[in-house]
């Protein structure tokens, strides 16, 4: 009895200790040299590593991913174009550190001042658009708060538009992650964020990535680097194989190389287990519905979203898929209407529910038509009758 008591008590602490490795392995394993660090899938948003992510710590220029933001917003809604004259005030040329060397009355594109911010981290980019599209950098800083409380980022508060170093600037890796994953929902970023060496001013003016990652990482397609004496080295960083989009945030790492080597470790990690699996994309023919009384007999009801899910790779994924849809809908039918849904489940536990919608508009017929066609269907009908009598 006491042996197998012994032998339990032993046992106990070798688990323990397996407990404790198993819990430090992702550090260990990972190499990370930096305050906290956070890997997402963008399609999904699943967390696939994360390390003190919630921190609140000053990140530098990594900043500008949020001024990005506001600006392809602004872009993508129609307010401003990407050919839109930009005209630099004293303000904005005042300000040093990373810049483009902006001049009062300069004027250059909104596609340029991108460049320069996204390519070259320029500080006084960041507040020519500021005050282009808000009219001061203040009322832009607002902007950037306002939209970190619409995206659910618990952890920030900005004072500017750039990252310098100032009292209550900051943000956490979680909420890097979370803004990052938001701008490159502008896909028009990447034109930008993916530019290795550039020019501006008629090839007067060079640009080089900030982000060595873009040239020596394969599959690198963004985002930001910052660094500053307060926020040490940090980046958040965009990478995309085989379909999977993944976003790397690294920040407070000692030294440059240790935020690119950490990053790299990271997004290695990411690829190397983990897979996406597309379930449905937008625009995928589900079925064909009848259309009772429609110009058309039928319309094809389509998928209104994409939904992918996340796989460790060799692990069954075990995703079942539920159509609700009615056989036949009345027309009119408006392109868009929603005409039914798909569950998709994994293991019962239902992950989403997208819209099923008419890919196409069916005018409802006429009186005279609908008349005409009962006449058609007693005629028809009548004479297959005597047809298989025969």
């Amino acid at each position: 009895m006491k042996k197998i008591i012994c032998f339990l008590i032993c046992l106990g602490f070798i688990m323990q200790s397996i407990g404790v490795a198993a819990e430090g392995a992702n550090d260990t394993d990972l190499g990370l040299k930096c305050k906290s660090a956070i890997l997402i899938e963008e399609s999904t948003g699943d967390v696939l590593y994360e390390s003190n992510s919630d921190e609140r710590v000053p990140i530098a220029s990594v900043t500008k991913v949020m001024t990005m933001l506001l600006i392809m917003e602004a872009v993508d809604d129609g307010k401003i174009t990407l050919d839109d004259m930009v005209t630099v005030s004293e303000n904005a040329m005042s300000y040093g550190g990373s810049t483009m060397f902006l001049e009062a009355g300069e004027q250059l594109t909104v596609n340029d001042m991108m460049k320069g911010i996204a390519v070259a981290s320029a500080n006084d980019g960041c507040v020519a658009m500021a005050e282009h599209l808000a009219g001061s950098e203040s009322a832009f800083v607002d902007m950037m708060n306002a939209k970190a409380k619409e995206l659910g980022m618990e952890n920030t508060h900005f004072m500017n538009t750039n990252g310098l170093d100032e009292d209550d600037h900051y943000s956490s890796a979680r909420d890097v992650a979370i803004m990052s994953r938001e701008l490159i929902k502008h896909k028009t970023i990447f034109n930008y964020t993916s530019i290795w060496m550039d020019t501006l001013r008629g090839g007067k003016f060079q640009l080089a990535n900030t982000n060595k990652l873009i040239r020596f990482y394969e599959g690198a397609n963004g985002l930001k680097t910052g660094s500053t004496s307060k926020a040490l080295c940090c980046l958040s960083a965009a990478a995309k194989r085989n379909d999977m989009q993944l976003i790397a945030v690294v920040l407070g790492a000692p030294t440059s190389s240790e935020r690119f080597s950490s990053a790299k470790s990271l997004l290695d990690y990411g690829f190397a287990n983990y897979a996406v699996n597309t379930q449905v994309t937008a625009g995928d023919e589900i079925s064909k519905v009848h259309v009772e009384k429609g110009l058309e007999n039928e319309v094809s009801a389509i998928a209104a979203d994409t939904y992918s899910t996340l796989v460790e790779k060799g692990q069954e994924d075990d995703i079942t898929k539920e159509i609700l849809i009615d056989e036949t809908v009345n027309a009119p039918v408006k392109a868009g209407d929603k005409i039914g849904s798909m569950v998709i489940s994994r293991r019962g536990e239902t992950l989403a529910q997208i819209d099923i919608n008419a890919a196409a508009s069916v005018e409802k017929k006429g009186i005279g038509l609908i008349i005409k066609d009962f006449f058609r269907t007693i005629f028809y009908g009548n004479k297959t009758m005597k047809a298989s009598n025969q």
